[in-house]
């Protein structure tokens, strides 16, 4: 139980600053910016790894964990209530900018800018880029470890900073989901569920290659 609660309290806060930030930003002409918005979504998710990570894991992504689950590193009996804590913990950080800022009419949804196709393929690249560098370093040396947040973190802000005006760069399922469902705005959020997951699986085995060939 605690990892669950560790999980909707690490989903929420990821949630309520990320996309906090990009309706703050829309609510004050820009005052935040694209950077910044790019740098808060990095900053929060290093934090919550520093945080949650000993508790948890701290995946606060339901691609992640079903990619750790896929890898053999996450047992399958607690895959249902990661999943569950993490959509409960959007939800409610969704719901709280929406009491805060009723008039947001996106509350931060990810919305493709061109095509569904565009940001589809996007949305794949970017999450099979996170996978790997998630898989590489979450459970390695101490080193690594203590490093991991700053790498996750920072490959979250970079993905965020190029790709977040084309296709929104959720890489994340519950990210996305939450404030779709709260604003009304459904309409594209099949590229948000699709692409992290599928991705999520098709990373594991390359990077069951890569580090097989690296230590042979």
């Amino acid at each position: 139980m605690r990892k669950y609660i560790a999980e909707l309290i690490g989903t929420f806060i990821l949630v309520f600053c990320g996309t906090g930030a990009m309706v703050i930003d829309q609510q004050t002409g820009g005052a935040v910016s694209h950077v910044g918005v790019s740098i808060t979504w990095g900053l929060v998710v290093m934090s919550m790894i520093y945080s949650i990570g000993n508790v948890s894991g701290c995946h606060i992504n339901p691609a992640v964990s079903i990619g750790f689950t896929i890898a053999g590193r996450f047992k399958a009996r607690l895959l249902p209530g990661y999943i569950i804590s993490q959509l409960a913990g959007a939800l409610l950080a969704s719901i709280t900018l929406k009491l805060l800022f009723p008039t947001s009419p996106l509350l931060g949804a990810t919305m493709p800018a061109g095509s569904e196709m565009q940001s589809f393929i996007l949305e794949l690249l970017l999450t099979f880029f996170l996978m790997l560098v998630i898989m590489n370093v979450a459970h390695g040396s101490k080193e690594q470890g203590q490093y991991a947040g700053i790498a996750i973190g920072a490959v979250v802000g970079l993905e965020a900073m190029f790709a977040g005006p084309i296709c929104g760069a959720s890489m994340n399922p519950a990210r996305s989901i939450a404030p779709a469902i709260i604003s009304g705005h459904l309409e594209h959020l099949w590229i948000y569920l699709v692409a992290p997951i599928a991705v999520a699986a098709l990373a594991i085995p390359v990077w069951k290659y890569l580090t097989k060939e690296t230590a042979t």
